[in-house]
């Protein structure tokens, strides 16, 4: 098995080390997040790094690097208050990945990739047509991480849209019937493949498969 030190991590190639170790935490899911700014020019881009903080309220986090070149997305966000988050699919996934690229400011990611924008009544901020489940975020706080100067924006959802056939009875959302692609390391896409659900664990009890 091999083996790396702190000392290790620390004098390898910059792009090699940012692939190992955003390898470490597995599979992550993929995101569009959809922007707009003050004077109507929309933005899209991809994130690995959307995460659940809590049901009630509803609160959704994602990490975003350091603000010391543009950050479009942070950007918009800060001005508007007002964001969507856009699982991918399987239909889309190359074009998703596209949005990385660092398009300039007057350059809309959704033209330049393909994808399709949509609004709703009362929300600013653009969804992705494509993606079959996607939610809408009112920011309520940004939480500086010192330790590497990135940022952890925390939003509030305010509306879900998702396929109907994809919500059970018990509120589950089945992701895997929508298609919905995960990421490893930067640039590696999954489709997945469910186990099981299992049962409430309780203490001295084996769960059940369902």
């Amino acid at each position: 098995m091999k083996s790396f030190t702190q000392n290790d991590l620390t004098s390898m190639e910059s792009r090699y080390r940012a692939q190992l170790i955003n390898s470490l935490s597995g599979f992550k899911s993929a995101n569009l997040i959809g922007t707009i700014d003050n004077q109507g020019q929309t933005n899209v881009a991809i994130f690995s790094s959307v995460f659940h903080l809590g049901a009630s309220p509803a609160l959704t986090g994602f990490i975003i690097r350091p603000h010391s070149v543009d950050r479009h997305t942070l950007e918009n966000i800060e001005q508007t208050q007002s964001y969507t988050i856009n699982q991918v699919g399987q239909k889309f996934w190359p074009a998703a990945h596209q949005t990385s690229a660092r398009y300039a400011k007057n350059e809309c990611e959704f033209e330049q990739t393909g994808l399709s924008k949509t609004f709703i009544d009362g929300i600013k901020a653009p969804f992705v047509a494509e993606s079959l489940l996607k939610y809408a975020l009112t920011l309520k706080e940004i939480v500086p991480i010192t330790l590497n100067n990135t940022l952890m924006v925390i939003g509030e959802i305010t509306n879900i849209l998702c396929e109907d056939s994809a919500i059970t009875d018990d509120g589950y959302i089945d992701i895997e019937s929508l298609g919905t692609v995960a990421i490893s390391g930067l640039d590696s896409y999954h489709e997945s493949q469910r186990l099981s659900r299992l049962s409430y664990a309780k203490p001295h009890q084996l769960p059940v498969h369902f």
